[in-house]
């Protein structure tokens, strides 16, 4: 989505593909920050005036993104991702000229921290038994 993108069509793309949170670009492409459906609902609730039907008028530019997902960049190592995983539910990834890659779950991250300890413990297991 774009800042430009009216809340509207955020609304539907956000029901549609069953996110949470889409990732905002700037004019420039860059990314912007990340919207959530919390966004969503402080701006419906601190904007009575604005109704669902008059959605289609209310650009993203005007919401406020409440919180600053920070993003990392493609070549971040895993400890980076896990650092921002503790207080975000996802992190966005951007390359060098701040463009927007994806993101990277929290669940992702604990999925790959398992496997990365379930093989250690093996590795360890195999090491005492040939010992």
């Amino acid at each position: 989505m774009t800042l430009e993108a009216t809340l509207r069509q955020t609304l539907e793309r956000m029901e549609h593909h069953r996110y949470t949170a889409v990732p905002i670009l700037d004019h420039n492409g860059g990314y912007a920050g990340t919207l959530t459906e919390g966004d969503l609902l402080w701006f419906m609730k601190n904007n009575p005036n604005v109704s669902f039907d008059q959605t289609h008028k209310v650009k993203l530019a005007d919401v406020e993104m409440r919180l600053a997902n920070k993003a990392v960049s493609i070549d971040a190592n895993m400890e980076d991702l896990v650092s921002l995983a503790k207080v975000q539910n996802f992190v966005p990834v951007i390359d060098d000229m701040n463009r927007f890659i994806g993101i990277v779950r929290r669940s992702d991250i604990i999925d790959y921290c398992e496997k990365v300890i379930v093989s250690g413990k093996s590795v360890d297991e195999e090491e005492m038994a040939a010992g």
